[in-house]
């Protein structure tokens, strides 16, 4: 019996709607300061950041990732229920399971969605925006929601003044749907992970290999650690390598690129990648002095920072970049169709 196959139509797949979320509470530099020995001069000439936004106990991952979801829905002018996938890109789970993109799809009533969490650390919105394009190139769907969140301040350490002055709580999500005649949208992406890096940045605590237990919190095994030094030098490094990787497979330059959306962990780290590339500093998007370091959701939100600036427009060529615990490295180049 011949099967009557069709060949399938493989089409590119763009960024159709954004939406973020980040708790109202802030915790500022000053605040810090009377919660472990710190300043806000050393804070903001290390890693300028000013403030970050926490959530109120009860606030989980994925209340961040719904809000989100919903404004990026409500920009679109769609239903929930017309959302075929929801990816989330998290560290910080409500709990190992369900997974988070199953609670977000019961909060927003997208009923018709199926869907998967990645862990990918820092990287994670990055990576799983190309999971995402992918599910629309081949055809299998048109509407793929990919989130970015984290509530960060529930694995921080507030008496570790090396993490708990970098990060903060927030969402992101992007609407991925197929490009429309004459739109470019998602064009490459160039992603390495290097796990001999692991213990650089991490939590060690709470899976199989140290499941909780009273000695694995007295050792403070379910907060992030991190090598600072270690950590800056391999960013720097392999972001502007990957980020080159990606243009010249491209034949572009960094002269070429409109805006550059580099993954906020540092400020230091952002304008080293970017003079290392050669990249202007007017077309580099910095948000991390209001948001800190949201893990993965520092991306959409730095996207929809460029938006509200008026630095990114429809048709600029932008260029992401990302750096997260694992090593995790990523980089996405793409045509802003919005």
């Amino acid at each position: 019996m011949s099967l009557k196959l069709k060949p399938q139509v493989r089409v590119g797949a763009k960024i159709s709607s954004i939406g973020v979320y980040v708790p109202p509470k802030l915790l500022t530099n000053a605040d810090l300061e009377k919660m472990v020995a710190t300043n806000d001069e050393w804070i903001v000439e290390r890693t300028g950041i000013h403030q970050r936004h926490i959530v109120e106990p009860g606030v989980a991952t994925s209340d961040l990732a719904s809000e989100a979801a919903r404004a990026c829905l409500a920009k679109r002018g769609i239903e929930a229920s017309e959302v075929e996938v929801i990816l989330v890109a998290t560290v910080t789970p409500d709990m190992f399971f369900p997974a988070t993109a199953c609670l977000v799809q019961a909060k927003i009533g997208a009923t018709k969605a199926w869907g998967f969490d990645l862990s990918a650390a820092c990287s994670g919105f990055l990576y799983a925006l190309q999971v995402g394009a992918k599910l629309i190139e081949s055809g299998a769907h048109k509407k793929v929601m990919v989130i970015g969140a984290d509530v960060m301040s529930s694995i921080l350490d507030y008496t570790d003044r090396s993490t708990c002055i970098l990060f903060g709580d927030g969402a992101g999500a992007v609407l991925l749907e197929p490009v429309e005649e004459g739109e470019v949208g998602l064009v490459d992406f160039v992603h390495e992970i290097d796990g001999s890096g692991a213990t650089s940045l991490y939590m060690p605590g709470g899976g199989s290999l140290h499941p909780s237990n009273a000695e694995t919190v007295a050792q403070k095994m379910h907060f992030v650690h991190q090598e600072g030094g270690a950590v800056f030098k391999v960013a720097v490094r392999k972001m502007a390598e990957l980020s080159e990787t990606v243009l010249v497979r491209n034949e572009l330059t960094a002269s070429e690129v409109d805006c550059f959306i580099p993954h906020q962990a540092n400020k230091r780290i952002i304008l080293a990648t970017a003079e290392k590339l050669g990249m202007p500093e007017e077309k580099v998007i910095i948000n991390i002095g209001e948001y800190g370091n949201t893990t993965a959701g520092t991306i959409p939100l730095a996207m929809h920072t460029a938006l509200a600036e008026g630095r990114l427009k429809k048709g600029d060529t932008v260029l992401l970049a990302s750096f997260g615990g694992g090593y995790t490295v990523g980089t996405t180049l793409l045509r802003w169709e919005m």
